[in-house]
Formats: structure tokens, C-alpha cells, sequence
């Protein structure tokens, strides 16, 4: 409080350093993300693998899709990552100028960074979220609100067949899918390595509903 009641208005420097400490907990939560969606995809590949030598292709093709999908968010993650990390330089170089300027500028780089941070699925809510309280502090310009409601352009494409065939291909050593590199099975039907021991009616269940959901 200052004189006569009156609120000490923040340091903008302290203002920054709070968003990118938050911003900072965002990147440990992706990264704990894509260990989780890695650990499910090694579970889907074994899976694959026993589906493969029971020759239920259908089954095999749609865990194949999954594993795409899984990809594709890991991609997607990283990319959010470093998209991240950037915002946090341009916040340093904010601070950097407030030393000079006693305000922060409205930064057009930080606000282009987080309209592309706010339509991936996995953070938008807290990028919306971060996105206002750094309009409303001044460190980046205002953002339209139907871009901010806009969905990533990628969401909606469908999962390539060409990416499910090649997955198809190296899960199963060959058995099934192709690849463009390599028109032959690697090994016969029979060489095709088993699922690692973790077969069970437990999981069994899991992959039944796994299916269940996918078909749906």
C-alpha cells in the first residue's frame, strides 16, 4: 500500500517474472504429457504385435491409427515447447527494455507465439487463460477472439494412409503395411516378434474397450 491508502502499482518486471514462471510449469506439464502418451503407445504397439499374430488386420490397422495419432500429438508438443521457450525470450527481452522505458511494450512477436500456443487442444485452456492476463499487463498486444476460439487446422485432417501402413510395417517387422522404401515383408509371417510379456485379462479388457472407443 502506498500513501493514503493507495495501492503501490507492480513492478513490471515482477509482472514478468511471474508469467514466465508460469510458463515455465506449462513446459514441465507437456513434458510429463508426452511421457504419459509414449508410455501408451509402447502399450497400443504391443497390442499391434499380438493382433498381428492372431492375423486380425481390422484390429491391427485401427491401433495403428492410434499410434499416428500419438505421434502426431508428441510432434505437436514439442513444437508447443519451443514455441514456449520463445515467449519466454521475448519476455526477457520486455524486462530488459523496462529498465530503460519504466513500462513494458505491448509485443506483437509474444502475442503471434500465443495465438498459435492457444489452439493446441492438450493447453489452449491455460494459454487462453495466460493470453488475457498478458493483454490485460500490457506484455502483448490483444488478440481477436474468434482466432483465439479457432481449432488447429491439423485436428482436422484425417490420420494419413500412408503413415498408418508404414507403422503397420515397422511394428510388425514387415508382416504387414508397407513402406516406400522398401516394397518386400523384412521377415515371413511366422518371424514376427511376439508382444513383451504383458498380456493379461485386464488388458485384454483395456484393448477391447481401446477398440470399442476408436470404432465409435
Amino acid at each position: 500500500m502506498g500513501l493514503f491508502g493507495q495501492t503501490k502499482p507492480k513492478d513490471p518486471r515482477e509482472t514478468i517474472r511471474e508469467m514466465k514462471r508460469r510458463m515455465r510449469s506449462e513446459q514441465r506439464g507437456i513434458d510429463r504429457n508426452i511421457n504419459h502418451i509414449k508410455r501408451e503407445e509402447l502399450k497400443v504397439k504391443n497390442s499391434l504385435k499380438e493382433a498381428a499374430k492372431k492375423g486380425d488386420k481390422d484390429v491391427c490397422k485401427i491401433l495403428a491409427k492410434e499410434i499416428v495419432g500419438s505421434q502426431r500429438a508428441v510432434s505437436k508438443l514439442y513444437a508447443s515447447k519451443a514455441q514456449i521457450n520463445s515467449v519466454i525470450m521475448q519476455m526477457e527481452s520486455q524486462a530488459s527494455m523496462v529498465r530503460m522505458s519504466k513500462g513494458i511494450q505491448a509485443s506483437t512477436d509474444v502475442m503471434k507465439l500465443m495465438n498459435k500456443l492457444t489452439k493446441v487442444s492438450e493447453i489452449s485452456q491455460t494459454m487462453q487463460e495466460l493470453s488475457k492476463e498478458m493483454t490485460k499487463a500490457g506484455i502483448m498486444e490483444e488478440m481477436m477472439e474468434d482466432t483465439m476460439a479457432m481449432s488447429e487446422d491439423e485436428e482436422m485432417d484425417d490420420i494419413a494412409e500412408a503413415e498408418v501402413e508404414k507403422i503397420l510395417f515397422e511394428v510388425t517387422k514387415g508382416q504387414l503395411g508397407t513402406d516406400t522404401a522398401i516394397s518386400t515383408p523384412l521377415v515371413q509371417e511366422e518371424e514376427i516378434a511376439g508382444p513383451a510379456e504383458v498380456s493379461s485379462e485386464e488388458e485384454e479388457d483395456d484393448l477391447q474397450s481401446r477398440l470399442a472407443a476408436l470404432r465409435s
